[in-house]
């Protein structure tokens, strides 16, 4: 079941550097799974692996194109949520989108909250999506950190093993590039 509430909210995006990464314009375009074309709408995910899975699955390519990048997003304040998993809309990951989109198009058209957690569809049910509304009064209330690399890691294949054998491997996190 659906459930709404008020809480601070982190996230990360990992976007083509050569568009603007924070305000919707692709979805807007192209559409998402939450969301029909015509309706702005800012994807990332819960966590920093989730966002590199994402794109991943989005480019269909590894390495990660060089032009992305990384921002981690937050809420200063409390702001309204609305966090929904598989039971809560019927075919949800379904290829055509209709039940997704018609249900996120219902999110923003009543503007019931200014962020949507969503599962995701490359790693569910372990990773969870958010979809934020730039258009929410509460949007004022996020905060978009610096675009940064992905650091050298992320931009290589991905392989099972370490990258250094006998030592462990250190967090990828958003690096400084």
């Amino acid at each position: 079941m659906a459930t709404r509430y008020r809480a601070k909210l982190r996230a990360f995006r990992v976007a083509d550097a050569r568009y603007p990464i924070f305000d919707g314009s692709g979805a807007m375009q192209h559409g998402g799974r939450w969301n029909s074309p015509g309706r702005a709408v800012i994807y990332a995910s819960l966590t920093y692996a989730g966002a590199l899975l994402e794109i991943l699955a989005h480019t269909g390519r590894a390495p990660i194109p060089a032009t992305q990048r990384c921002i981690e997003i937050s809420a200063r304040r409390a702001i309204g949520i609305e966090e929904i998993g598989p039971e809560d809309v019927q075919a949800w990951n379904a290829a055509d989108l209709a039940n997704s989109r018609a249900y996120g198009d219902g999110w923003l058209a009543e503007a019931r909250t200014a962020a949507l957690i969503v599962p995701s569809v490359v790693a569910a049910p372990h990773e969870r999506n958010v979809a934020i509304n730039p258009v929410h009064a509460e949007f004022r209330w996020f905060k978009a950190g610096p675009a940064r690399g992905l650091g050298r890691a992320a931009l290589r294949t991905v392989s099972a093993t370490p990258p250094w054998p006998g030592r462990a491997a250190r967090s990828a996190g958003c690096r400084r590039s």
